[in-house]
């Protein structure tokens, strides 16, 4: 059975069973401050799971993009060296939200594994939870009772709490949970061990494909349990794996999941993969196996996250994919031998493959390949600068074993693999010390622990019930009441407070723009809101305190000067975004944005840079659509569907609903929920101060609108008065700068040619000093030039006579440098190398630097200890 056959019975199954299938929600999370990716199937349901809203329907089921590999759940390292862990996976599930409840989820997973997939009833185990003494949760029998009418009681396993009941994290909705493994192996193994003794022991074959989660506590913040107000299923079955079952593999890379991809590794690498069902093979035979694995793997998770709308970055999200990227490049490069980008030319099969179901991936295939490219290229030339590096350390370490140190400074800084690092080593006979490296490690991981900690209370509810209404589109003040209060407190913002109120004016951080800044005023107290943010369809107004008398009667509101300046600048987005796809073309999309008072980010979708004279013409048409005080029209609750029939643009990786808000200034049209200006003019005019890459095929925009223009150019006049004062107020400005240039020009010709002069002098000079010590001709001096200049003299002195070692230092601005230029002649004969004794007498000028073995130099902090140095420096050649 193919894998999209898989996927439609599935889907199939629950249609006719009353569930409604919904599309995938985005693998990247943007307005869930508690997860950067959707990590399981149910991410994008917690709101109904906690009861802060209500879902299209009870029943609901999908298949969801998820991506694990960081967090509670991780499964990175595991990936490529097993055949079932994977950071970009599938997850088929189905949902009740207080519905049906665990008698119809076990017999309907039961009839579509054994009566749809015709899944053999003797290749399937079962797991119930056996109780918790510590939560006080008693064994689950219900579940026990209806799986004995349908399995054997010898395949149902009890259940610890590790295994059988599942959290959504530290604190939330949580509930026992029954199990599915099947055994894939032969029946001569299966005559010799019991599947049942291989549940939840790693066996690579016997594996569990499916869990349904009945969703009946709530955990606090204090570890205890309490009821859910309504029972919930929440169930997962792993793509890959139910795949390697129907098609009768023994690895989820057997699959035509994979195939397709390992096909092309293939093809490019010139190298072959074994299946799984080959046995003894050798160890570079396996090491291959393991990087074709990573590959075809990693490949996918960067791709849809790429595609989601989340670019490689040094932070957050962006460092994830990034790292992702980069461990499948690596193993390419130590394994397989490419030197060149390839995992770009995967895109194409992933898109073809996966294109009909994941409709993003094929829309948004050239700029997935773009991206990966150039991340390979960009990698592969750090990797080139760690060899470099690694080098370095080699030639500096007199024992064998290289500082464990030295290897974690290349990993942190240099993005360079220790077990990279390790074969390069032990093909030039050296290791290195493996426990310092974990030492570094570890302390690396307690920092970023500690600056990410966050500890949560638990919501204290003031109003019962579901009852916040957002009225900021109408409203910037409004009469409040508290519904529900917690503490929060976290290493990086202290302690600070979550708000959360019945009607609030407030907007939430989303779709790019930041949260509303303001106050909640009573009768007594003021109470400042220092950002609003949404969790969980609940939005969230955060205080450094919270008010005495958290029950009284307030007014919220919102600081109406940053909201103005704000919601200029999000207008404006709208009105460029049309302008680029007018002047740059339709290909033009928006790949992220920031909208706050000060200014606003746009980055798009456009293969090279944006010329002055498209700026110009970007302006222009912005400029033009403020001057024609084009009305605001708000559709604030229009279906979806029409609201792309009348044009508007949705924008990929968002997550929409059935109903959709939709903004029009005449032709621009946009699903948006964020704040906007009633008409055009308000913005009182539109200046771009910069545009550059992000990324492959990735341009950024920064602009600025209203008083922040005004302050541009009011800044712009003072600088140019400042000039014109400075050049003594010239009548043509223009000709007494070029005029200035032109004189610059020449003097500094003379001043290259008076250095030119002078170094030749001093080489003459100097060459009378050399002494000739164990058959070397030695120099080492302090000359009265600038760095540039020293480095061509030591090189000059260097070159004019055999065998000879010259040092020389300089000071320039203050700061020492020095050089070393040692015959090529000598490096062979006497093992001299100029990198080691820069190294060595960079210490006393409190300074490090580098270079070849012939010509090295540094640069340092203490000028006072030259002396010192150029007195060592014959320490060398003796």
């Amino acid at each position: 059975m193919k894998s999209q056959d898989v996927r439609k019975q599935f889907l199939d199954f629950f249609k006719s069973n009353g569930h409604l299938i919904v599309p995938s929600a985005p693998i990247v999370l943007k307005d869930d401050p508690t997860l950067m990716f959707n990590n399981s199937g149910m991410a994008q349901f917690k709101e109904f799971f906690l009861g802060n809203g209500t879902p299209k329907s009870p029943r609901i089921a999908d298949t969801q993009k998820c991506l694990r590999v960081s967090g509670k759940h991780n499964d990175l390292e595991d990936v490529g060296f097993d055949t079932y862990h994977h950071t970009m996976f599938e997850m088929l599930g189905n949902w009740s939200f207080g519905d049906y409840f665990k008698k119809e989820a076990i017999n309907w997973a039961w009839q579509l594994l054994t009566e749809v997939y015709k899944i053999p009833k003797e290749n399937l185990y079962v797991s119930v939870f056996e109780g918790s003494k510590e939560d006080n949760v008693p064994f689950d029998q219900e579940a026990w009772d209806i799986w004995k009418t349908l399995i054997d009681e010898d395949r149902i396993i009890l259940g610890n709490k590790k295994d059988n009941f599942w959290e959504m994290g530290d604190q939330g909705p949580c509930g026992p949970c029954s199990e599915i493994h099947v055994d894939l192996r032969p029946e001569s193994e299966k005559a010799l061990v019991t599947g049942k003794s291989l549940v939840n022991n790693d066996h690579p074959q016997v594996v569990e494909i499916w869990n349904n989660v009945f969703m009946e506590f709530n955990r606090k913040a204090d570890s205890s349990l309490e009821k859910l107000p309504a029972q919930h299923v929440d169930t997962g079955m792993g793509f890959e794996r139910l795949c390697m079952a129907l098609q009768g593999k023994t690895s989820n890379y057997d699959t035509d999941v994979f195939t397709p991809l390992i096909e092309k590794v293939e093809q490019i690498t010139g190298l072959k993969y074994t299946c799984d069902e080959i046995k003894n093979i050798s160890e570079e035979q396996n090491k291959t196996n393991i990087a074709i694995r990573v590959v075809v793997d990693h490949v996918r998770a960067v791709a849809f996250a790429i595609a989601d709308g989340q670019l490689p970055s040094n932070t957050g999200a962006g460092y994830v994919i990034r790292r992702i990227l980069r461990r499948a490049i690596r193993y390419g490069f130590t394994f397989l031998g490419t030197k060149e980008p390839f995992i770009n030319k995967l895109v194409e099969v992933l898109a073809n493959q996966m294109g009909e179901f994941f409709p993003e991936i094929k829309s948004q295939q050239q700029l997935v390949t773009n991206v990966i490219r150039e991340e390979e290229a960009s990698f592969l030339r750090t990797l080139d600068q760690g060899l470099q590096l690694l080098e370095n350390v080699v030639t500096e370490t007199s024992e064998k074993e290289v500082s464990g140190a030295k290897v974690f400074e290349l990993y942190d800084t240099f993005g360079f693999p220790k077990d990279l690092t390790a074969l390069i080593l032990k093909e030039k006979g050296f290791s290195y010390n493996e426990e310092e490296f974990e030492v570094e490690l570890q302390k690396q991981k307690a920092r970023s622990r500690a600056a990410s900690e966050v500890s949560t209370e638990d919501w204290k509810v003031l109003i019962p019930g579901n009852v916040e209404t957002f009225v900021g589109y109408d409203k910037t003040d409004n009469e409040v009441k508290i519904t529900r209060i917690r503490k929060v407190d976290s290493k990086k913002d202290g302690i600070l407070y979550q708000i959360v109120l019945d009607n609030t004016p407030f907007y939430p951080e989303g779709g790019g723009q930041v949260g509303d800044k303001g106050i909640l005023v009573s009768a007594n107290e003021t109470i400042e809101i220092i950002d609003t943010k949404k969790e969980s369809n609940l939005i969230l107004h955060f205080a450094k305190q919270l008010p005495e008398n958290v029950e009284a009667g307030f007014v919220a509101k919102v600081n109406t000067d940053l909201r103005t300046s704000t919601s200029k600048n999000h207008s404006a987005t709208h009105l460029m975004h049309l302008a680029l796809r007018s002047i740059l073309g339709t290909h033009v999309e928006q790949k992220g944005s920031l909208v706050n008072p000060n200014y606003l980010r746009f980055d798009f979708s456009h293969f090279s840079k944006v010329s002055d004279e498209e700026i110009k013409q970007v302006e222009a048409s912005v400029n033009a659509q403020i001057e024609a005080q084009l009305q605001l029209t708000e559709h604030r609750n229009i279906p979806i569907k029409e609201a792309l029939d009348k044009g508007a643009m949705a924008l990929f990786g968002e997550k929409y609903g059935d109903n959709v808000r939709m903004i029009e200034f005449g032709d621009s049209k946009e699903l948006c929920g964020g704040i906007h200006v009633k008409n055009t003019a308000e913005i009182w005019h539109f200046k771009i101060i910069s545009e550059g890459a992000v990324a492959a095929g990735i341009r950024r925009i920064e602009a600025i609108t209203g008083d922040a223009v005004k302050n541009f150019y009011v800044n712009q006049e003072n600088t140019l008065a400042e000039i014109k004062e400075t050049l003594k107020n010239p009548q043509d400005i223009l000709k007494s700068v070029a005029s200035l240039q032109d004189d610059n020009a020449k003097l500094k010709k003379q001043v290259e040619q008076l250095l030119k002069e002078k170094v030749g002098a001093l080489k003459s000079e100097l060459e009378k000093d050399f002494q000739e010590i164990n058959g070397i001709n030695f120099l080492a001096k302090q000359v009265d030039l600038s760095m540039v200049s020293t480095k061509d003299l030591a090189s000059a002195l260097g070159s004019s006579k055999p065998d000879s070692f010259v040092f020389l230092a300089s000071v320039e601005d203050g700061l020492p440098n020095i050089h070393c230029y040692i015959s090529k002649e000598l490096i062979a004969s006497k093992s001299l190398n100029a990198n080691a004794v820069i190294k060595e007498l960079g210490k006393y000028i409190e300074g490090n630097g580098g270079g070849q073995p012939f010509f090295a130099s540094g640069k340092g902090k203490n000028a006072a200890g030259i002396a010192e140095a150029l007195a060592k420096a014959v320490d060398f050649v003796k």
